[in-house]
This record gives C-alpha cells, structure tokens and sequence, in this order.
C-alpha cells in the first residue's frame, strides 16, 4: 500500500483510490492493550513495528466518527473508509476481544445509513462491538431508532460492563443540549454514574467512552461537556481511569491526575485543529497537502508519569507533536462556503456554523426561512418553543416559519448548541 496519492482523475485534484489509501494508512482505528492495569494505546499501523509481547497484550479496539451517508467533497465514499478500517483490524495479529464505537455511525440517523453501517462492523472479527451515540445518530425520534438499535438494553442508552477485570463505562453527552452550551451528561445520568462505581475498588482500572470530550477541548466549538467535571470528580478514587472520545476528528491527548484523556480519529473525515478556522466541519484540503493532514499516532501510558509519550507521523513522513497535525494546515472551506451578501429579504444563512445575521428584525406577519449551507445539518429550535421548529436541515435545505407578534424569538441549533440567533419582530 502506497502513502501517495497516485493519480489526479478529478476536478477537486484528488485521486480517490490514493485517497482511500491514505485514510487506511491515517490509523483511523485505535488498539488498546492492558499492562500491568494500565491501558496503552497503539495507531493500527503500529502493528508492524510492535514487539510479539506488545501483540499478546492487544485488547481492544476504538473506531469513531463514521458518519455513515455523508457524501460531500471532503470525502465521496465514508464507506469504503470505515470498510478499510475493519480490513486493518482484522489483519491484526490478534484480533480485540472487544470494539467500542465511539459515536457518529450516521450521518443524519437514517434507517438505511445504520443499515449499511451495521452491514459492515458486522465484519470485524471480535467477540462484541458496543456503541455510545453522537448527536448525528439521534437527530430524529429522541434517539429512539439508535438506542433500539444499539442501546445495549439500556432505556437511556448509558450502561457498564466487566471485561477482563477492568469496567467499561458508556456514557450519552449529545441529548438534551441547551442553547449555548456544551454536551451534558445530566443529573440523572451523574446519579447513576456515582451508584455504578460506588461499590468498585479502588484497583479497579476503568475506561469511560462518550461522543463529546469530557474535557474543555476548545469550548467556542462545542468540544467539551458542561458537567464533566462531576462525572470525573466521581472517579477520583480510582488509580487508573481511561476516558475515550470522538468527535472532533483528530488525536488530541492529556494526562490530568489520574485521568488519561485521548480523542479519536475518524473514519470519514478530518476536522480542522481547535481554533484554527473559522468553524469546525469536514475539511476538504489539496490533494497535494493531504498526505500532511493525515497521519500516525503512538500513544504510551506509563505508570506514574504526568506526560505521554506521544507522536504523530504523518504520511510524508514527518514527524511532529500531537496536535500540531493539523495545526499548521490552512483550511480550504469546501464548495457549500457561498457569500451571504445579497441574501433575500428576511432570511437566515446558515454557514460555517453561524446564523448570518445573527439577529434579524421583522415586522410583525413575517414569513422567515433559513437556508443551510454548510456540509453537515442543522437542526433550528425555538428556545422558548414560540415557532415551529425545523426538521433536520442537510446541505442547501430551507426551514421557513412565520412570525405574527411582536416580541423577541431566540432560536438555536440542537445540533451545534453554541450556534444560537434571535429574531425581533417589531
């Protein structure tokens, strides 16, 4: 398997067979071992460079962030990418006893997008696969469709298991979200999380895994959940405690007390680094700066230490800081990025996560429509359930609702809840 991109076939200048190469080659899985209690983690392209005693300790897998139904330029066939992911784990030369998913197996909670999604996790030689949602994977029906389908018996879609001698935690963070804020993992859930560990020894090495970090990332993007802090303060008597998330699409890690934070990358697309653009959302870079943009990551938990080894190679064969991947990239904004210059009369664009403008003034017996024209959906909520809220919005959808008294609208995105708008109608 080549790390280039082989051809220039397309208008966008990447070659797509290349391009599926080098997502394989990108470690867009995770393998985790145990040693001594304490978890390791490995890219799957280590495998190669890994001692036999390295392989023996090979104990589970994470895979995050498929977006199964995405279709846009950032990447045509998220199929084929989470596919060549379940090629890499089971060419291990052991194969995990178990995979967490780590939400995002959708990209619009589509029947037939679980389907295919489910048509090929099926494939991956381990005992058992278990799931946490995204926000993409409950965007219709509360949830209902995802935790039927995956919700390990749960009413609420949270659980824990044993594995091993070590306690496996799935928490939810992508319900309920409030204009403005963060993931939330709520009261009733924090309750149950405190009865759940409660009765565990100390020695007990526990791993956590939700969609959101549960730490502040870059807060102005919605990375991070607003009560982490009380979930994590419930973990504190516990000497080895491993929290795994997805979402933002990049390995990002830090080592906190004794709690070792380490995000995913995902199978379909890379995001751009926290506060480096200006708003998340897949990234679509030059076919010739793609090798840059993906890459390697070697993680190492040692027992006392307050710092990682880690590094991060990416596919030209640099080697850099975690972090710094995709740091230094300019971010090209795919096609959807259009002006908003001229927008008509009493309408709201929706456009690198932002309402534009963010406060519109109309008179009273307005009709306002929303156009969206980002690469991923949003989903326009009445923050005091005055108007009709929208059904979920792809790429270029309009929402149009009708305003007849005065008063002030506040509005947000259920989805994005730091994207938040007013309308004022005079």
């Amino acid at each position: 398997m080549t790390n280039y991109i082989e051809n220039d076939h397309t208008e966008d200048g990447v070659d797509r067979k290349g391009f599926l190469k080098c997502m394989a080659w990108a470690g867009t899985g995770v393998i985790w071992a145990l040693s001594g209690g304490v978890p390791k983690s490995y890219a799957l392209s280590a495998l190669a460079t890994m001692t036999e005693a390295q392989k023996n300790e090979i104990f589970f897998a994470q895979i995050s962030d498929s977006h199964i139904g995405f279709s846009k330029e950032a990447n045509k066939d998220v199929t084929a990418t989470l596919q060549l992911a379940v090629d890499r784990l089971n060419a291990m030369p052991r194969r995990p006893s178990l995979v967490l998913h780590t939400g995002d197996i959708s990209q619009l909670s589509k029947a037939s997008e679980f389907d295919t999604a489910d048509q090929v996790i099926k494939g991956i030689k381990t005992e058992r696969v278990f799931f946490v949602p995204g926000e993409h994977d409950v965007l219709t029906d509360n949830g209902a469709q995802y935790l039927q389908r995956y919700g390990n018996k749960s009413a609420k879609g949270w659980y824990s298991f044993d594995h091993t001698g070590v306690h496996f935690i799935g928490l939810v963070n992508v319900m309920d979200l409030k204009a403005g804020g963060l993931g939330s993992l709520g009261a009733e859930q924090l309750d149950w999380l405190k009865r759940d560990v409660q009765s565990l020894r100390s020695s007990t090495p526990i791993v956590l895994f939700a969609h959101i970090p549960l730490w502040a990332v870059y807060p102005e993007w919605g990375w991070g959940t607003d009560d982490s802090a009380q979930a994590l303060a419930l973990l504190k008597k516990f000497g080895s405690v491993t929290v795994l998330n997805g979402h933002i699409h990049q390995t990002l890690q830090k080592v906190e007390g004794n709690v070792r934070f380490h995000t995913a990358f995902s199978t379909a697309f890379p995001q751009p680094a926290p506060g480096t653009a200006p708003s998340p959302g897949p990234m679509k870079v030059d076919a010739e700066k793609l090798k840059s943009v993906l890459g390697i990551c070697s993680v190492t938990f040692v027992p006392g230490a307050h710092t990682l080894a880690i590094v991060d190679s990416t596919l030209d064969g640099d080697a850099v800081a975690a972090g710094a991947l995709m740091a230094g990239m300019k971010h090209t904004p795919g096609a959807q990025k259009k002006s908003f210059a001229k927008l008509p009369a009493n309408t709201v664009g929706i456009d690198n996560f932002a309402f534009v403008p963010k406060t519109l003034t109309v008179k009273a017996g307005t009709n306002v429509t929303w156009i969206n024209r980002d690469d991923v959906p949003h989903l326009i909520i009445s923050s005091t359930s005055k108007f009709a809220n929208s059904k979920v919005l792809d790429t270029d959808q309009r929402h149009t609702a009708t305003f007849s008294t005065p008063g002030s609208y506040p509005y947000f995105c259920s989805i994005h809840p730091t994207m938040v708008g007013t309308v004022v109608v005079r």
